[in-house]
């Protein structure tokens, strides 16, 4: 039952806050166009509900020579590919805001497991695992709340897979406020950063 208001619930927030950010898009639009050549807009082929591919939207930030398809933490040096402005816009992950469309669509969710690239296959198999490919991708999710890019991928896909065993409002609620303050903190965005978390652990 709470699938089918959840659904509801995500299509009629994203609507309206797509309606009273539109502002806030009109800006960065205008910083990205000023800052470097190349689109405002970027998309990459994701991993969907039931592992049905779709095309997840963001602001650019990177240049445009930046190899499409492979995650960030794979580049060998990340940081030289990323614009001024796009700097800005991953550490305040307003570049992501571009994905209140793909909720609307149907292709998202508010809260759910981040959807990993169409070629992350090591990261697809350890969600069979968990169930957490039946659902939905989310805006944010419980493993981005509990160390988002640090994360090695098999304890991301177990707590993407507690997220499917606990998903209701108030666990939905729960990390929606938790992002937030991840948000503001800075939290967890490393990049190149997979697995961070545990390599800082292995060094001391």
């Amino acid at each position: 039952m709470y699938k089918i208001v959840k659904r509801l619930i995500d299509f009629i927030i994203s609507l309206l806050a797509a309606i009273i950010l539109s502002p806030v898009f009109l800006l960065i639009s205008a910083a990205i166009r000023l800052d470097s050549e190349g689109p405002v807009f970027f998309s990459q082929k994701r991993v969907g509900k039931d592992k049905k591919l779709f095309d997840m939207y963001k602001f650019r930030t990177m240049r445009i020579d930046t190899p499409h398809d492979m995650p960030t933490h794979l580049l060998k040096n990340p940081d030289a590919y990323i614009t001024r402005v796009g700097k800005f816009l991953r550490k305040s992950s307003l570049d992501e805001l571009p994905q209140l469309f793909n909720i609307i669509k149907g292709d998202m969710s508010i809260v759910g497991p981040r959807p990993a690239l169409w070629n992350q296959d090591d990261l697809i198999a350890e969600r069979d695992k968990y169930g957490a490919n039946a659902i939905r991708p989310g805006l944010t999710g419980w493993a981005q709340i509990n160390g988002r890019d640090e994360l090695e991928i098999d304890v991301k896909a177990k707590f993407d897979g507690e997220y499917v065993r606990k998903m209701s409002l108030p666990f939905d609620i729960k990390c929606i406020i938790s992002t937030a303050l991840q948000v503001v903190k800075h939290k967890g965005v490393v990049e190149g950063g997979t697995g961070e978390l545990a390599r800082r652990f292995n060094k001391k």
